[in-house]
């Protein structure tokens, strides 16, 4: 098999893509974007960001490239990563009581072929007060996860009530998926 690379920095995604016992090497690109065109449907942003964070990257003839993208969706809206705390609220108030879709995009690459497909998962929050809300925010930052939380984290042990489809997804990274694909190559 390919050495395997994935290139991402996101801890979630090294501790998910350990877990399926494979070798891999991080390597992170800095200053690929995460730009999309405006009228592409927000399922498919994942999948799109994907093959262009994929695209950034020179990759050997024994290697084989993993990227990925994942974005929280509400009612057709993108949450993205959020910038600061009161962003990292109003997320939360739009999540809160309601269900949302996760998205990830995967793009796995050689130089001989590329496979990408996307996978989504349904999460439902119950009620959340401000202050649990506030409370999650001060103690785990969630600045670095689109849609301001992470369903492993304590937010998710107290506002999740159903969960739709991969629970590593909504992690960063449905791998049991990305096994089944990499198996191919």
């Amino acid at each position: 098999m390919n050495k395997l690379i994935l290139a991402s920095n996101s801890p979630r995604r090294h501790e998910l893509l350990k877990g399926l016992d494979l070798d891999f090497e991080v390597r992170v690109k800095k200053g690929v974007g995460e730009k999309y065109p405006e009228n592409l449907p927000a399922e498919k942003v994942p999948e799109y960001i994907s093959k262009e964070k994929a695209a950034a990257y020179d990759i050997q003839e024994n290697e084989t490239l993993l990227t990925a993208d994942t974005v929280v969706i509400l009612n057709g809206e993108i949450m993205g990563k959020p910038k600061d705390a009161a962003e990292a609220h109003e997320m939360l108030r739009k999540l809160n009581g309601h269900t949302h879709q996760v998205v990830t995009g995967v793009s796995i690459t050689t130089l001989e072929k590329q496979v990408s497909f996307s996978d989504t998962t349904a999460v439902t929050f119950r009620e959340l007060t401000d202050n649990e809300i506030d409370y999650y925010i001060e103690h785990y930052k969630p600045f670095d996860k689109a849609g301001a939380y992470g369903v492993q984290e304590w937010i998710g042990y107290i506002g999740v009530t159903r969960i739709e489809g991969s629970f590593y997804n909504v992690m960063g990274l449905p791998v049991e998926r990305v096994y089944e694909a990499l198996k191919e190559f």
